[in-house]
């Protein structure tokens, strides 16, 4: 059975990960006879928000505890994350990777990247394993891949605009399709930042999580 690391930066669309974008990443990978283990950092939240009212609240939330919520309690922490132990890995996204991922939601790109993530993206890249970045996720890529990884997070101008300036090539996608980068054995999709709701979301990642099983042969 094809174990796949599921990397989660809290929980909530606004300060964590999507919970929608994660609970279907683990359905398709479940649908598709695969495992996965969620992983996320131990490590304070930048920002706490309201989700009813979109405001900052001034609490302090750990980033390990909220995705708990999501993964039901079985969520490790990220330092325990070991690349030769796994298949695949996905990120879902979520504000939560622009903003506890790295500094994207601040910085754009000038942005750094936590260095625990960066190092665990690079760990799959290297061994030349496959992976997926959902949403927003993608803006990470240039840093873990370098120059000339081909992405998609739909067609966000600006967002697309800050991954060519950080040396990724962006492709515009629909929100039912996926770009793969196949010399580096990548899949990216727009999910939410193009979904409307659940239906258009889950035609993506379907397809992403697919891809990526199927490159894991």
């Amino acid at each position: 059975m094809k174990k796949v690391a599921v990397l989660l930066s809290g929980s909530g669309v606004f300060d964590g990960a999507e919970i929608n974008e994660a609970v279907l990443t683990l359905l398709h990978i479940s649908k598709n006879g695969a495992d996965y283990q969620c992983f996320a950092p131990d490590m304070e939240q930048i920002q706490v928000v309201n989700h009813l009212n979109g405001e900052q609240t001034g609490e302090k939330r750990n980033v390990l505890a909220e995705a708990a919520r999501i993964a039901r309690s079985e969520v490790k922490p990220l330092s325990e994350l070991d690349a030769a132990e796994f298949d695949a890995l996905i990120l879902p996204g979520g504000f939560g990777v622009a903003k506890n991922f790295c500094d994207f939601a601040e910085n754009g790109a000038d942005m750094r990247v936590n260095g625990e993530v960066l190092a665990i993206g690079k760990a799959f890249a290297e061994a030349n394993k496959p992976a997926g970045y959902l949403c927003i996720a993608p803006v990470l890529l240039p840093h873990i891949y370098g120059e000339g990884v081909r992405v998609t997070v739909g067609n966000d101008k600006e967002v697309a605009n800050a991954i060519e300036k950080m040396g990724g090539i962006h492709v515009e996608c629909p929100v039912d399709d996926i770009v793969a980068d196949d010399s580096r054995r990548l899949v990216t999709t727009p999910a939410y930042m193009l979904a409307e709701n659940l239906v258009d979301a889950e035609k993506g990642i379907s397809k992403l999580v697919e891809k990526v099983l199927y490159m894991a042969t």
